[in-house]
């Protein structure tokens, strides 16, 4: 078995568009397993030999009486050598809010006058130690449908090829919080800021206008080239180690221009040295 992937998180973070997406890349779905049937769900596949090489499922609050039990048992099988990734998708409450509002579609733990931020709230406090024992961590909060399927896609889809980890590239503000997913992070708010320019204010880093200003910085040029030559020899030392996927994080102040020309100029190169790299801006369109 090549693969098993828990996929789990906050009611509302885009768990079924992952689970469908996992399923359109070949994996053997199964959705809402209960904790209690995780080992033989796993020792099912084992025993099926090359039948089911990669297989996903989710698990989530909606089996709470024995969601407690769900990392003890994780750990367990990851001790029987099942290639296991646990998956937590995370958002914001309240993008939460406006998605549950938007699908009109209740909370599973609302009810009994419990209201939708008690709700969100006691589902953290369900999910923290599954959280806590997670080997990757997603904020979906300024991801759209479109940027989910392209993350499990690149994290999770491509076969044996030799071509070392799929790269996220992601660009933020830091007025927003580090990404939690982040594995690297590189603050490039020492750059000239072109929100302080009347011309470029109302643009954003994937204008030409505001990549030509960046480009004229020597600063900013001796900057892409030494970060370039780093993650040349970063990621094949990544691959040797098998790791799977790597998210790197470029930050500015407000994630809306130098961090996404530059998060979009690292994308392309690592993209031309034939790594599977897909490039996403968390913060750009926040007021």
């Amino acid at each position: 078995m090549e693969r098993l992937v828990v996929v789990t998180g906050l009611s509302g973070s885009g768990k079924s568009l992952a689970a469908n997406c996992f399923e359109d890349l070949g994996y053997y779905c199964v959705d809402n397993l209960p904790v209690l049937l995780i080992p033989q769900f796993h020792e099912l596949i084992r025993r099926g030999g090359d039948r089911i090489r990669r297989a996903a499922m989710v698990i989530d609050v909606r089996d709470r009486a024995f969601l407690d039990q769900a990392p003890a048992i994780l750990a367990e099988i990851r001790e029987a050598g099942a290639p296991l990734h646990v998956l937590f998708l995370d958002c914001s409450d309240e993008v939460l809010k406006r998605r549950f509002s938007e699908t009109r579609r209740p909370h599973p733990m609302m009810g009994d006058g419990v209201g939708i931020e008690d709700a969100i709230r006691r589902e953290r406090e369900a999910l923290h130690a599954l959280r806590e024992s997670a080997d990757r961590i997603v904020d979906t909060s300024r991801f759209t449908a479109h940027e989910i399927r392209g993350f499990v896609r690149n994290a999770f889809g491509a076969g044996e090829d030799g071509h070392g980890p799929n790269v996220h590239v992601v660009s933020f503000g830091f007025k927003y919080g580090i990404p939690v997913e982040a594995d690297l992070v590189f603050d490039v708010r020492f750059l000239p800021n072109p929100f302080f320019h009347e011309t470029l204010r109302r643009l954003d880093g994937t204008a030409p206008e505001v990549r030509e200003f960046l480009d004229a910085r020597e600063e900013k040029v001796a900057f892409m080239e030494r970060l370039r030559g780093f993650l040349d020899f970063l990621v094949p030392l990544y691959a040797a180690e098998g790791k799977s996927y790597l998210t790197v994080a470029i930050g500015c102040t407000g994630g809306k221009h130098r961090s996404v020309a530059l998060a979009a100029e690292l994308g392309d190169h690592l993209s031309g040295r034939g790594v599977r790299a897909a490039v996403s801006h968390r913060d750009l369109g926040r007021e």
